[in-house]
């Protein structure tokens, strides 16, 4: 049992047992009975748990959360809880964002960019213990609405998804007790009103307005490959290139946390294949990248839309992307979606959300087609009425009804004579083969002489 004394000057003091028999105090200092009490409450429990090895009752959990540093101090020294962390919003994020060393140099400045926003708006010596649902529903307001319209929507929820991510870092290392981001919405939602996509006619007059061949080959291997740009671009070596086998392996900086996705296999489509080769005749002896561009200073899109315009043509939003999703899209139409998503490198959610897009030609071909099935039967209900118009004729027996009539009569039915019992049964559907890949290339041999020079790897 706990109990309360107090000293002549009014200070109080609360008494307890520990789990190792000794005689404990916590000193209070100035503060009325009723005060003193709350404490001595919570103290004997928090010596019950720590003497049965037990949990805390929830409502004390909840108040050590709230008390001050001095008093989860003095506790501490008791032996009643552990030393507290630092739990300051600055110095919590600084820690997060220095232990993160799986998170690329990019990523870093994202969360350095959220930091700087969560510090602007709550401090950086505030408690985390103190951030209240509430104001983060704030947080989420001002970074729309009140941030002077500074950022865009989809950068506001994108802030608030990283703000959710460093707190639930939090909750894990016992700093807080919940999330107060937790029900933000964070995920954001794709833009398909910026989606183009980039014809074969428009890539083939940009390509012939591209300087050089190295602009060429960014440009072919964004369209016609499907390749992330620049990540999976400028890390393309020769040595990735297998003429012989017409495919060429991809690394892809963006996935590779994945256990899996470090690689993919892509086909070498024709219109690709003559690019690289032109680039492979044009590289300095013993390059081993097929972009020499080392320099990340180069400002790729700038420059694409330059070329754009040289070319005749506005540039369309996400220079990069939508030359992806081109792609993507005339593939999803030539193959099965499972060996599309192989060679593009990503999911079918990922797909449907943000690179398969809908053409004005797929709204073409379906009224053509549509069209097609109409008139004949448009055609047959037009007779029929006309047929209404006269007496009823009298009834002709067909020779063919007679022989179908004779059939059922000896317990056979038409359909299995036509049809067979297998035949409505649909064909299985297989993996990604060898052959789905000899397809996507189309041309699969090298040139003479080509593969020897290409040192292309062999594939697994």
């Amino acid at each position: 049992m706990a109990s309360i004394s107090r000293e002549p000057n009014g200070r109080r003091t609360v008494q307890f047992v520990g789990a190792d028999g000794k005689r404990r105090s916590v000193r209070l200092g100035e503060c009325n009975q009723r005060q003193a009490e709350i404490v001595r409450l919570h103290v004997e429990r928090l010596a019950a748990a720590k003497r049965t090895g037990g949990n805390v009752p929830e409502d004390t959990a909840r108040w050590l959360d709230q008390i001050g540093d001095i008093l989860a101090e003095r506790l501490a020294k008791a032996d009643l809880i552990p030393p507290r962390a630092s739990a300051t919003l600055g110095a919590f994020i600084r820690q997060y964002i220095d232990g993160r060393t799986d998170v690329k140099h990019s990523t870093r400045i994202t969360l350095e960019r959220a930091r700087a926003k969560l510090v602007e708006h709550f401090g950086e010596s505030r408690d985390l213990r103190t951030i209240t649902e509430g104001e983060a529903d704030e947080f989420a307001l001002w970074l729309e609405r009140d941030n002077g319209g500074k950022l865009a929507a989809a950068t506001a929820r994108k802030t608030v998804s990283i703000a959710k991510q460093m707190f639930r870092a939090a909750r894990r290392r016992k700093l807080i007790r919940e999330n107060p981001f937790q029900d933000l919405a964070g995920a954001v939602p794709a833009n398909r009103s910026r989606d183009y996509f980039v014809s074969r006619a428009d890539a083939d007059q940009v390509l012939a307005a591209c300087p050089d061949i190295h602009w060429r080959t960014l440009f072919a291997l964004a369209r016609f490959g499907g390749l992330r740009t620049p990540s999976e671009s400028f890390g393309l070596k020769w040595t990735d290139v297998n003429w012989e086998t017409g495919r060429f392996t991809v690394r892809a900086p963006k996935t590779e946390r994945h256990a899996g996705h470090q690689t993919r296999i892509v086909p070498l489509f024709p219109e690709l294949r003559a690019v690289l080769m032109e680039a492979f005749e044009a590289a300095e002896p013993g390059a081993v990248y097929v972009l020499p561009w080392r320099d990340t200073t180069i400002n790729l899109r700038k420059g694409l839309m330059t070329i754009i315009r040289r070319a005749g043509l506005e540039p369309w939003p996400k220079l990069y992307q939508n030359l992806r999703a081109s792609r993507e899209t005339e593939l999803l139409a030539m193959f099965p979606q499972h060996c599309v998503l192989a060679w593009i490198g990503h999911s079918r959610q990922v797909s449907l959300a943000n690179y398969a897009q809908v053409l004005d030609t797929d709204f073409e071909r379906a009224i053509a087609d549509a069209k097609a099935v109409q008139n004949p039967v448009q055609h047959a209900a037009a007779g029929s009425r006309l047929d209404s118009q006269h007496d009823e004729p009298e009834l002709v027996k067909s020779p063919v009804c007679e022989s179908w009539r004779g059939e059922a009569a000896a317990g056979e039915t038409f359909l299995e004579n036509q049809v067979g019992v297998t035949g409505l049964e649909p064909r299985s559907v297989t993996a990604c083969s060898d052959n789905d890949l000899r397809t996507g290339g189309r041309e699969s041999g090298a040139e003479s002489g080509a593969t020897g020079a290409s040192g292309g790897i062999q594939d697994p």
